[in-house]
């Protein structure tokens, strides 16, 4: 009797390759990353450059993150549509991210971005609405392929990703902005995208999915249907999945954890904003070498906080990693911003900047698998992507609050008001970290 043969395991398969999972979630973060700093960083310096008031650029920034503040919407609609042959998460992937870059196209019909800053504004916001899809969509995919042991690691590689595309989005398309114009940078843009949609066509989610939709392919080169066992793929009504996930949000515990986090964040995104505007406006830095600076040493020092936090937070644990981290972040907005009269000297200035890159990973690193860890069973994706959409707020919010503030108040103040909000950050996440444990 002839021995039966096995066909050989598809390499490209998540669920099955450790290594895989690292490079894909890493690309992926990279993919997200870029944009933002195209217009948080380089669009946002070069609309300060050319004598746009920072009430306006906040508001700019403001119009792009209106999506975000709905991105908890989409959690519990990818939770209950996964049943497809293509993998529970991957169809969502795809489709959000090709929406994403044919939305990027509109902005080319962006004649001149300073004249037309309020159109520019609803074009990303417009994009953002399937960006936000697409986050949620690759978080709820991370959350249910992520062993637990590897959750610190994989969330610094995604972090890490999210940083390096964002260094990208702001070195790279801020020096093509004054090469190439803006419809330069936004055709680059959308080459970059595209990219991360023709890597996900070729990776499946766990073994047995299709690569591709069956009316693109010949029946008898289907692959077998996967059998999975009712607990993997659960069939849960909207009901449901709203009433568990309202009840993991608002727990205690989750309202004082995620909502220290959010101040930590804030504080940050704050401080950068109004820093970088006092640089340019005050200091008269040049907006492409700002931009440049922070998307080199800037993200080369977040990249290597991230993995090395990642690994910390597997070691030593992410709760208490995330108390000295904030921590830290309190000291340097303090003490930074009391050497305000000494910025003038441009290598302190340089090293300022330079660290200010240091504090998104370092909380990061740590507060991710917090927050992984307290999402409740069965809406998992749900309530991490409502974590991730507000930390993703936090960028947009501290950068319009930092843009109407700036009409008032000198950035050394805006900086020690930030500190304060982190100091309480770190309060709070001290505080509730101990009570947890003399449970």
């Amino acid at each position: 009797m002839a021995p039966s043969f096995t066909p050989p395991a598809y390499a490209l398969t998540l669920s099955q390759s450790r290594p895989l999972r690292y490079g894909v979630f890493f690309y992926l973060y990279v993919m997200q990353g870029i944009p933002s700093g195209f217009y948080l960083t380089a669009l946002a310096n070069y609309f300060t450059a050319e004598g746009v008031s920072p009430d306006r650029v906040g508001s700019f920034i403001a119009i792009i993150g209106l999506p975000w503040a709905f991105q908890f919407i989409w959690g519990p609609l990818i939770d209950r549509f996964q049943h497809s042959p293509l993998g529970r998460r991957k169809p969502w992937v795809v489709g959000s991210q090709l929406m994403t870059v044919l939305a990027s196209c509109s902005l080319l019909a962006v004649r001149n971005p300073v004249a037309d800053i309020g159109l520019l504004g609803w074009l990303f916001c417009a994009r953002s609405v399937f960006a936000a899809i697409q986050d949620a969509s690759v978080d709820a995919m991370a959350i249910t392929v992520i062993p637990d042991d590897e959750r610190g690691r994989v969330n610094a590689f995604m972090r890490a990703g999210f940083l390096i595309g964002t260094g990208i989005g702001a070195a790279v398309f801020a020096v093509l902005l004054r090469r190439y114009g803006f419809h330069g940078a936004a055709l680059a843009q959308v080459g970059c995208l595209l990219t991360g949609v023709l890597l996900m066509l070729f990776i499946r989610e766990r073994p047995g999915d299709q690569l591709f939709p069956s009316w693109t392919r010949r029946s008898s080169q289907r692959p077998p249907k996967p059998v999975v066992r009712q607990a993997e793929q659960p069939d849960y009504t909207f009901r449901w999945l709203i009433t568990e996930l309202f009840r993991g949000l608002l727990s205690r515990q989750s309202i004082l954890l995620f909502g220290a986090i959010l101040m930590a964040y804030t504080s940050v995104s704050l401080f950068a904003r109004a820093y970088n505007h006092h640089l340019i406006d005050n200091l008269g830095w040049k907006d492409e070498d700002l931009s440049v600076l922070t998307g080199t040493y800037g993200m080369v020092v977040a990249t290597m906080i991230a993995l090395t936090g990642g690994y910390l937070a597997d070691r030593v644990g992410a709760r208490r990693l995330l108390v000295l981290m904030v921590f830290m972040v309190a000291l340097y907005l303090l003490g930074f911003n009391l050497l305000s009269a000494q910025w003038i000297q441009r290598p302190l200035a340089q090293t300022g900047l330079v660290a200010l890159y240091f504090m998104d990973p370092a909380i990061s690193a740590a507060a991710m698998p917090v927050l992984m860890a307290i999402c409740r069973k069965g809406v998992e994706g749900s309530q991490f992507t409502t974590y991730m959409a507000f930390v993703n707020l936090c960028d947009i919010a501290g950068t319009f609050l930092a843009g109407n503030a700036l009409l008032h108040l000198a950035a050394p103040t805006i900086g020690l008001g930030a500190g304060l909000l982190a100091a309480g950050a770190a309060t709070i996440l001290l505080l509730t970290i101990r009570r947890a444990g003399s449970r």
